[in-house]
């Protein structure tokens, strides 16, 4: 998990020292169209990273962390190949891509969480009124 926020850090620091102003000065809309994608696409990330870890661990800390990491690091490289100079990097759409990988992350959270609700057995009653006479 360190090698994790190393990346994310690193990526975040290179998008802090050469993220282009012209990018935001230029019609970088907060809600434009690209702001949608970057939205989707990292709720979408997260949902289907947290599906995936929960096939292997029904851990749901370590369910969260990965699909967290995951979609944020997923965004956090487009905005750096943006940066190399392939689009245009901007935080606005980095932005984007944490509303979108939260969003997605409490989806499916809320989700597990209700299908756990609906796959526990009930409690007995003899045990509610604590001795089952």
């Amino acid at each position: 998990m360190t090698g994790m926020r190393r990346a994310l850090l690193l990526g975040g620091a290179a998008l802090c020292l050469g993220a282009p102003a012209r990018a935001q000065e230029q019609g970088d809309a907060w809600f434009g169209h690209d702001k949608a994608l970057h939205f989707a696409a990292s709720a979408s990330i997260a949902v289907i990273a947290y599906g995936g870890t929960a096939l292997v661990t029904d851990d749901r800390p370590t369910r969260l962390a990965v699909a967290t990491g995951v979609a944020l690091a997923a965004g956090v490289a487009k905005e750096t190949w943006d940066l190399s100079g392939h689009g245009d990097a901007s935080w606005r759409d980095l932005t984007w891509d944490v509303v979108g990988t939260t969003t997605g992350v409490l989806i499916a959270y809320a989700i597990d969480w209700a299908m756990g609700r609906l796959r526990a057995p009930a409690a007995a009653p003899a045990a509610a009124d604590g001795g089952g006479h």
